[in-house]
């Protein structure tokens, strides 16, 4: 790497915790902050799959793994004290860990609501809360930059999906709280983003890709013309995670094939302009 592409984009001496770096989206995501130079810290429900790790050491990179079940908020509150206690001067987070739970809304289960709702924004929370508090306290590098925040949003952050009622709404409160830390940390050198992933060919989406009707028709609207795979997450997640984005926060950068640049695709483009009251119009789009 050039010095000048090293000093936008090189993490050496950065340390890093992923949730959700086990396989797909997450993994891709760790290996290449590894690539770029990072340590990774593996938050893992188990250390049954050590794949993620042997591939950071393989880069050259120290690889950590740290079990917790982030369906329980204790487990999760422990965390980040755990981390700290041994040392680790973290200066990333990227909370990519979710899950999926699809019903018709008039039957969803309480008890997955309350498992979504957990996982994918509660834990998000509560980890960006407690190693965003500690990046606060680093001393700012000569960009004034103290840590990075990545959340993994979704298009369910704009859209509302069908079916999956909790994972949009944990997905539209993730879009949310990153903004909502950006506005209260990125003068404070921690800048806080997240990238919304389109429809990519992971284990989430399984039963997306087995409906053929479905997936032919997601196929049709990606400008694109192809799923996305977890790969195509290395270069957003190292841009965003150092030197490079130090005037970029509270972005949701999404990842998606062109979708969201199609979003009234198929629709016709009338304009109503209504008139409320002396002086007083509306214009509706759809």
């Amino acid at each position: 790497m050039s010095s000048y592409l090293d000093k936008l984009f090189g993490l050496h001496g950065s340390t890093a915790v992923v949730t959700g770096g086990t396989r797909g989206i997450g993994q891709s995501m760790a290996l290449a902050l590894a690539s770029a130079g990072a340590d990774i810290i593996l938050v893992q429900r188990s250390e049954a799959n050590l794949d993620t790790k042997r591939r950071v050491e393989a880069l050259g990179r120290k690889a950590t793994v740290y079990t917790a079940d982030l369906a329980c908020q204790d487990s999760v509150a422990g965390l980040t004290p755990k981390i700290l206690a041994d040392g680790h001067d973290v200066d990333i987070l990227v909370t990519c860990a979710g899950i999926q739970r699809r019903h018709p809304a008039h039957e969803f289960p309480m008890e997955d609501w309350d498992e979504v709702l957990q996982v994918n924004l509660r834990t998000v929370w509560t980890m960006c809360r407690d190693l965003g508090a500690y990046m606060r306290t680093r001393t700012p590098d000569a960009t004034g930059r103290r840590g990075a925040i990545i959340n993994v949003a979704s298009l369910v952050s704009f859209q509302g999906g069908l079916n999956v009622p909790a994972y949009a709404a944990a997905k539209g409160g993730i879009a949310q709280l990153t903004k909502s830390l950006s506005n209260q940390w990125s003068h404070e050198g921690v800048n806080v983003n997240a990238i919304a992933p389109g429809y990519i060919a992971t284990d989430m989406n399984e039963a997306l890709i087995k409906d053929e009707k479905r997936a032919a028709s997601i196929l049709e609207r990606i400008p694109m013309g192809r799923w996305g795979a977890p790969d195509d997450f290395e270069g957003a997640t190292v841009f965003l995670a150092g030197k490079a984005c130090r005037y970029v926060s509270g972005e949701i950068l999404t990842v998606d094939g062109g979708w969201m640049g199609r979003l009234h695709d198929n629709m016709h483009d009338w304009l109503v302009i209504a008139k409320l009251g002396p002086g007083c119009y509306i214009l509706i789009s759809w």
